[in-house]
């Protein structure tokens, strides 16, 4: 490791700032000392929690878990491909990683001096919400579910002007360029930056074999923003007595939740309250009055700390105008705290023949609309070039300040096609392995992601994996490897309702997270608080149900908060926190040892059952490159009935004939029930006779 380690200065700092005669009543979960840790001054409860001096505790860990495993004169802060140079991948390594998404301020979250509350700062003047260095910590618990890739949920500063919840929303990013300043530990005082403490984090990562990935948001940015006084006129604009009338007008004559695809643009410009809506927008400040907003920009920078947006109303009567979705007769109202950025300076070339039909040649100021803001499909002939080139020079600052590995584009599917390639191709000439996701939940969509250069999708999963009732998940799971490009195997996400909530529980959700680690064309994929069976959502955006924000008990200090907006912690303490981390550890060991032959599809064999309603999905994997050679069969099974048992008969005549394996012996690799042991219950056909107790897992060799 070289000199410049952001790791070891934080090891310094830790130590410097330590205050030895310091008696702690400092709490951590156990899950966070997977590593070990053990002093005279630690206690271990019964209930879960160590007592520890929190400076000792994490300066231990980076001393002797991290360091340890450094390589001399190797820096760690850089990309990971380019730490471990490998054939170019261009990205398509993350068809072989497992994925662990994660909010940093909520996935380390603790009561730490056991208040009651989650404070800013506790007893000892520290931060009970989450921060980069705590989450060093939680390393070895996601390096045990062979989690080799942290997803991490918006890290940049974001703004709390009309903020969702107690603590705002990540995604309403009021700087692209600078790190939330809420994720710094104040253990590190000031000799230690928010930004060297995230280098230090994604140092740690490569070290220990993980890459990361971060989310990106830019077709929006938060209402009150870091640019709007350079750039007014890259916004959209309200009179301010509109403002409680503003909302997605309504399209009487298309039907609910539509996309706004071109042929509906007649019927959108035809209707009255389209125009009602219209009608409430207005130019910007400075192209309204120059010299008046000149004025204005000099008096906020004489006095910072009151609100541009403020002195903007009060002088001009107008305000920014929120985003809202942009399918035509979504119910969703305004989305209050972000707004859209204006990715051309004039209307949609499409939309100008509804607008000449309408107004002639009346000039309109800009206007969110379905169409304005959907602009894959509506493209103007004045690009907003230098907003373009902001937005693509962010993912590069990730890389060369912090050597990120990849990044998921949020809505990036609305985004101008040329301004996609800008984000690709900047990215791409710093790291040619750098890996992008789409936010396309539609597998229709797949290949034209791929296309725009995509390495996978998110695809439908979390819609589709938990309603085995409606046989939903057995579609998914034998419809997979048809897809045109890798998605996640996921039963969750942070928008999502929580796996562990939905019908069939825990053992649902053990069962899915499990069976993932095994689908193919798909990316294992775990939200962060699944592997603990958390049941409240972070958000509650997609899928949702009336009551899904109250999944706790009334007595819960959570009870109705979302770890999204609100002060949140996981319940790192639940008796059953360990059960799937436990089942995981065993189960990577089997999915590194066949992974090579995994991600080949044609390696890929759905096994199928007596008849099409058995509650069992199968699969299997064998190397067509060695049919000639020694061949072991890899088999998955599910129980997919999480109340029930299942006994059924796997046809595996078709995989048994590609390497002509007539063996009448098969070895139990791994059951959630049963230790490992032989099997000969098969028929005369040399098909397998199964015996699956709920939800279980079976992972076969034969």
């Amino acid at each position: 490791m070289k000199a410049n380690s952001k790791l070891r200065q934080l090891m310094k700092i830790l130590k410097s700032n330590n205050k030895k005669h310091q008696i702690y009543n400092y709490t951590v979960p156990d899950l966070w000392n997977l590593w070990h840790y053990n002093s005279k001054e630690t206690i271990n409860t019964p209930w879960g929690e160590y007592i520890v001096n929190p400076y000792q505790f994490y300066y231990q860990f980076i001393k002797s878990y991290i360091l340890p495993k450094t390589k001399e004169n190797t820096s760690y802060h850089i990309p990971f491909h380019k730490i471990y140079p490998q054939d170019d991948l261009g990205g398509d390594w993350i068809k072989k990683s497992v994925v662990y998404s994660m909010m940093i301020r909520a996935s380390t979250s603790w009561d730490h001096d056991r208040s009651g509350l989650l404070e800013d700062k506790n007893l000892y003047g520290l931060k009970e919400t989450g921060t980069f260095l705590k989450t060093l910590v939680l390393l070895p618990h996601l390096k045990k579910m062979g989690v080799d890739v942290i997803y991490l949920l918006p890290i940049s500063k974001f703004s709390t002007q009309n903020k969702k919840g107690e603590l705002g929303s990540p995604y309403g990013v009021s700087n692209f360029f600078e790190l939330d300043p809420n994720l710094k530990d104040p253990m590190t005082g000031s000799d230690f930056s928010v930004d060297d403490e995230f280098q230090a984090f994604v140092e740690a990562c490569h070290i220990l074999d993980m890459k990361v990935m971060i989310d990106i948001i830019p077709r929006t940015n938060a209402i009150e923003n870091d640019l709007i006084i350079d750039h007014p006129d890259w916004f959209y604009w309200i009179k301010c007595e509109e403002y409680p009338h503003y909302s997605p007008p309504p399209v009487p004559t298309l039907g609910s939740i539509l996309p706004p695809k071109p042929e509906y643009l007649k019927q959108i410009y035809e209707a009255i309250p389209v125009w009602k809506h219209i009608r409430r927008f207005t130019y910007d400040p400075k192209t309204l009055d120059q010299d008046r907003y000149q004025r204005l920009v000099i008096k906020y920078k004489n006095n910072p700390n009151q609100s541009f947006l403020e002195l903007i109303k009060e002088s001009y009567g107008i305000q920014i105008a929120p985003a809202f979705s942009d399918h035509i007769n979504d119910p969703q109202p305004p989305w209050t705290d972000v707004t859209f950025f204006r990715m051309y300076l004039d209307h949609p070339t499409l939309t100008q023949k509804e607008l000449i039909k309408h107004v002639g040649d009346e000039a309109l100021p800009p206007y969110i609309l379905f169409d304005t803001i959907k602009n894959n499909y509506y493209q103007g002939k004045k690009p907003n070039l230098e907003l373009w080139e902001l937005l693509s020079d962010i993912i590069p600052h990730y890389q060369k300040q912090f050597g990120i590995d990849g990044a998921r584009i949020d809505m990036g599917h609305a985004l101008p096609r040329e301004l996609l390639n800008l984000i690709f191709t900047k990215a791409k000439q710093i790291d040619p392995n750098f890996c992008f996701i789409a936010e396309e939940l539609q597998t229709s969509n797949a290949k034209k992601a791929c296309d725009l250069g995509y390495n996978m999708i998110i695809g439908s999963g979390f819609t589709e994996e938990p309603r085995y009732k409606e046989r939903n998940l057995h579609a998914f799971m034998y419809r997979v490897h048809t897809i045109p490009c890798p998605i996640f195997a996921c039963c969750e996400t942070h928008d999502t309702p929580r796996i562990a909530a939905r019908e069939g529980g825990r053992n649902l959700a053990k069962m899915l997270t499990l069976l993932n680690m095994f689908v193919p064309n798909a990316i294992p994929f775990i939200n962060s608080g699944q592997e603990l069976y958390e049941k409240q959502p972070m958000n509650i955006g997609l899928d949702a149900r009336p009551n899904e924000r109250y999944q706790l008990d009334k007595k819960d200090p959570f009870y109705g908060k979302l770890a999204l907006f609100d002060k949140y912690a996981f319940h790192y303490l639940d008796h059953m926190r360990r059960d799937i981390p436990d089942n995981l550890e065993i189960v990577k060991e089997i999915r590194n040892k066949y992974l090579d032959i995994m991600i080949h599809l044609d390696n890929y064999f759905p096994i199928g059952f007596e008849h099409m309603g058995i509650n069992c999905i199968g699969f299997g994997y064998v190397d067509k490159n060695k049919i000639n050679e020694t061949n072991n069969i890899l088999l998955i099974f599910a129980n997919t009935d999480p109340y029930q048992k299942t006994d059924c008969l796997a046809n595996l005549r078709e995989i048994r004939q590609v390497v002509n394996n007539q063996t009448k012996k098969a070895k139990q690799l791994y059951s959630q029930y049963d230790e490992e042991k032989d099997i000969y219950d098969f028929d005369n056909n040399l098909n397998l006779h199964l015996h699956l107790k709920p939800a279980e897992v079976k992972i076969i060799k034969l």
